[in-house]
Parts: structure tokens; C-alpha cells; sequence
């Protein structure tokens, strides 16, 4: 559990782990094919299917301390507004640690994938958790490039992983911590 942000808090969202309860909120997330195809999830053949593979491979991570997205609630509101975390990944034969987010529809826009993002940052490079992060990235989702850009990351290159384009964007502890002072 080396990897997760449970009970960490920004201004104004908090950490918490993903539980089976969760799963008709976040069903909502891959009703939209868009964002299915944006995860890397068009393989399968419903919403359904995608959030069950989704939970799988969550909880599949909690157990085996491979990090895994924590559920973002909305402090305001209490609401479950997405999923933010950091994940163990092997790219090119490479330890690589992944800021990862999605964000459900109805709270995209306002700054929560950013918030939570920028947090996962911070939490890795003060726990010394690996000299750099990354964030892998379809080519055609530039919501998410926008994010990992604002987040001090930039485009490192671009790879086949698990076999589909991926670009990779990178920020390094050293570059943490010169954008710091």
C-alpha cells in the first residue's frame, strides 16, 4: 500500500480507496465511448465490462502494493467526482511510476484532475518514491496533456505499450524541485 494516497486531502478533494460500492457512480465514466477509447478500454463490449475490469484491476493492484487510482471525493459536496493515483508500470522494460486521473463527466472543466494530479506529485517526490513520474497518454487525449503539462511534465517520447501508441510525459525529482523554489 506503499503507493496509495488513502486519507491524503487538497484543497478541496480527499483520498480514499476505491470500494465495490463505488461501482454504479463510476459506471458512469465508460458510458461515454469517448472516454472508454481515451482508457485503453475499447476492447470490451459494455460499460458494464469496462468498470468490472476497471474494480479488477484496482483492487488486483491494492493487494499486490502496485499503487492504484484513490477515489477523489469532493470535500463541498461529498461527492465522488474521479480517480487519481499513483501506478507501478513496467514501459520498456523500465520501473516507471504513473500519475494517473480520470475525471467523471459531470466534474471535468474544473480543475480536479489538475488538483489531484499536482498531489500525487508532491506525495511520490517527498516520500521518495522514484527519481521521476510519468503520465501515459493516448496521442488523442489532450485534456490530459494539458494536465500533465500544467503538473510541470513534459513530452519525453513516444512508445508502443501494451500495443497501442502511447505518449509518455516526464518530470523528474530534480525538476520538482527547482520549480519549487
Amino acid at each position: 500500500m506503499k503507493f496509495l494516497l488513502t486519507d491524503q486531502e487538497t484543497k478541496r478533494l480527499k483520498f480514499r480507496k476505491l470500494e465495490s460500492s463505488d461501482f454504479e457512480t463510476w459506471l458512469s465514466l465508460f458510458e461515454d465511448e469517448e472516454t472508454s477509447e481515451l482508457l485503453g478500454m475499447s476492447e470490451f463490449s459494455s460499460p458494464q465490462e469496462c468498470c468490472e475490469k476497471w474494480f479488477e484491476w484496482t483492487f488486483h493492484r491494492y493487494e499486490n502494493n502496485l499503487g492504484g487510482q484513490n477515489v477523489l471525493i469532493c470535500k463541498e459536496t461529498n461527492q465522488i467526482i474521479g480517480q487519481c493515483g499513483l501506478l507501478v508500470r513496467e514501459v520498456e522494460d523500465q520501473f516507471e511510476l504513473e500519475i494517473a486521473y480520470s475525471i467523471l463527466p459531470d466534474f471535468r472543466q474544473k480543475g480536479f484532475a489538475y488538483e489531484s494530479a499536482n498531489k500525487c506529485k508532491e506525495f511520490a517526490f517527498e516520500n521518495n518514491f522514484h527519481h521521476r513520474l510519468v503520465s501515459l497518454i493516448v496521442p488523442e487525449n489532450e485534456n490530459s496533456k494539458k494536465v500533465a503539462l500544467k503538473n510541470g511534465m513534459s513530452l519525453d517520447k513516444t512508445v508502443i505499450y501494451n500495443n497501442k501508441e502511447i505518449d509518455i510525459y516526464s518530470i523528474s525529482k530534480t525538476e520538482f524541485e527547482t520549480t519549487e523554489l
